[in-house]
């Protein structure tokens, strides 16, 4: 059903790089809704099965079923190991674990990029595939595979460097530019 109401939406993926079995999939900028939808669309059409966490309150009956076959797993932030070692864990007892992360947390406003995705990833020792899409061209890529060197700095500077290639004015992406270092006077008019 998600990737028909993709394909008659009209959206197209224009960029596609190989998967890795195991990664961390970034999906920036993350605008809307239907950045869901396109990314739903998008891997299925391209035979890859996207996870996401989820709070464990979120994955009590009657949702348990739908949650886990959607791809969700579950964190419980009452326990005493973090959401990031959980996550790690989960990498650990997967063989194919595809964990699609909105770094900016949130659709409305942020100051930073949050960075348990680079921890996930580091930790678990699997590479940060950026995505992106541009919902008003209706159009989305799949970056190369990154790996994480463990200088979250640096790495976080070739993620921007990348979205800055295919994205290079979207508004959404100007905080992670300027926490790369990335901006310019030109990037402020």
């Amino acid at each position: 059903m998600l990737l028909g109401l993709y394909r008659w939406k009209g959206w197209d993926l224009v960029e596609v790089n190989p998967v890795p079995r195991k990664c961390v999939i970034l999906g920036a900028p993350h605008t809307s809704n239907w950045d869901f939808i396109f990314f739903l669309g998008a891997t299925a059409e391209r035979g890859i099965k996207p996870s996401f966490m989820g709070k464990l309150s979120l994955f009590k009956w009657p949702m348990t079923r739908f949650m886990y076959d959607m791809g969700g797993i579950a964190v419980d932030r009452s326990k005493r190991a973090n959401y990031v070692d959980q996550v790690v864990t989960e990498f650990d007892r997967r063989e194919d674990l595809a964990l699609v992360i909105a770094p900016e947390g949130t659709r409305g406003s942020i100051t930073a990029w949050r960075s348990g995705f680079y921890h996930i990833a580091h930790g678990a020792g699997v590479p940060i595939v950026p995505a992106w899409v541009d919902n008003a061209a209706r159009i989305g890529g799949i970056g190369p595979a990154i790996l994480p060197t463990g200088d979250f700095a640096a790495d976080l500077r070739q993620i921007a460097l990348y979205y800055r290639s295919v994205l290079p004015g979207h508004p959404k992406l100007a905080v992670l530019f300027a926490q790369a270092g990335l901006l310019t006077g030109a990037d402020h008019a």
